[in-house]
């Protein structure tokens, strides 16, 4: 059995399906330990699912510092997130340990250590699963820092991995003294530990942050690991209608991190850009919205991987997954980040010609965004798109990650 461990939202553990779903092509025998909130999600992929009693969305989390998590604007105040959050990580990491148990490989998102302790303890391999570069490299500043926060390479690094195992960190450490009397042998962050028994597997493209030429050959990253479509995912009629019914449209979607207070002036501002421009929109996840002129259609949620391609233009907050999305679907970003990782996606975006010039949460204005849909318009713009996302049709991340960890089954 190869236990894959995750932790965070749907958008988190989605591509984490698709790295099981592939490991069970291979004829392993596969689950996910995950938030029971999940378990609906992952079975219907015939993935056998561990269930947490909780998750983050059962945890009763303080609303205010989830708020915060979601709008941290530079490393110094994600750290300062973090450290306050550290008091929910021992929740689940009894239940993460047993899932742990009669597996012949651990398979740990880089916020659940207790993957890799659990791992060494037994005597079986594990696996660094991260959903971005996040290992040290020379050659280009660490997801926290590229394109806004002025630091050194390696300091980047060195912070970026501090605030993750400061997720897991505190959880481990009780869990461990409880059980065992002591903490576990070299107790620090083990994500650099890496080798042939310890690799680490990384859904990024290429084509977005090119594998770094000083990682050690047993970091793997070959593209992203996008799910399968079901055949059960049939978008509604009213969609199919809107988008049969005139000239590809710009999505508008700002995912778990959208606060309703925002909707207002978001969905304000968007109707005059729309307008100005010409353009038609779907704006997605904001609930019910009345008195939309026909210009404008509202959904509240959709397969991106459906979407994303029929679509003129992608507008959203930048997450990991969404952008990769965006970047898959050939078609041009708007990216208005939040926090944390999201600024990276969005200069990485505008850097290699795919999206327009990033516009922070806090300085999104009317002009800022007729600006923006008037870059991603641009027949040069559109074509590097549709060359990337061509790119990356090529690539085969999750299969080529699952056929590493199936290979430290073979004895």
């Amino acid at each position: 059995m190869i236990t894959i461990i995750c932790s965070g939202s749907r958008g988190d553990i989605q591509p984490y399906i698709a790295l099981a779903v592939e490991l069970k092509k291979l004829g392993k025998d596969v689950r996910i330990t995950a938030g029971a909130s999940f378990g609906e999600f992952i079975r219907q992929y015939g993935i056998e699912h561990y269930s947490l009693a909780l998750d983050y969305k059962s945890a009763e989390i303080d609303p205010k510092l989830l708020e915060a998590a979601q709008n941290s604007t530079n490393p110094l105040k994600m750290l300062l997130t973090f450290n306050k959050m550290k008091k929910y990580a021992r929740l689940m990491v009894d239940e993460m340990y047993e899932s742990c148990l009669d597996s012949e490989v651990i398979v740990y998102h880089p916020g659940c250590t207790i993957g890799y302790f659990a791992a060494e303890h037994l005597g079986i391999p594990s696996v660094l699963a991260s959903p971005f570069p996040m290992l040290q490299t020379k050659e280009i500043a660490s997801i926290i820092a590229y394109g806004k926060v002025k630091m050194p390479i390696s300091s980047s690094y060195q912070l970026l991995q501090k605030m993750l195992f400061m997720a897991s960190k505190p959880g481990v450490a009780s869990f461990w003294q409880d059980k065992f009397g002591a903490l576990p042998p070299q107790f620090s962050a083990p994500f650099e530990r890496i080798d042939a028994q310890h690799p680490s597997v990384v859904a990024c493209s290429n084509a977005i942050f090119p594998r770094p030429h000083d990682w050690q050959e047993h970091v793997y990253q070959s593209g992203y690991w996008f799910l399968p479509e079901l055949a059960t995912d049939v978008p509604a009629p009213e969609l199919q209608a809107f988008l049969a019914a005139g000239e590809k449209p710009i999505y508008f979607g700002f995912g778990s991190v959208f606060q309703e207070k925002d909707r207002q002036q978001f969905v304000t501002m968007i109707q005059s850009a729309l307008e100005q421009t010409g353009k038609r929109g779907i704006i997605c996840g904001m609930g019910l919205i009345p008195n939309l002129p026909p210009n404008i259609l509202t959904i509240e949620s959709v397969a991106h991987q459906w979407l994303f391609p029929q679509c003129a233009a992608v507008c959203h907050h930048g997450g990991a997954g969404t952008s990769a999305a965006g970047f898959a679907a050939g078609v041009p970003s708007i990216i208005i980040p939040f926090s944390n990782d999201q600024f990276a996606w969005a200069h990485r975006a505008a850097d290699i010609g795919v999206g327009a010039q990033p516009i922070y949460k806090k300085k999104l204005t009317v002009t800022k965004l007729i600006t923006a849909i008037t870059e991603v318009s641009s027949p040069t713009m559109r074509e590097a798109a549709q060359k990337l996302g061509a790119t990356i049709a090529e690539e085969h991340g999750a299969a080529d990650c699952a056929k590493v960890i199936a290979n430290l089954t073979i004895k």
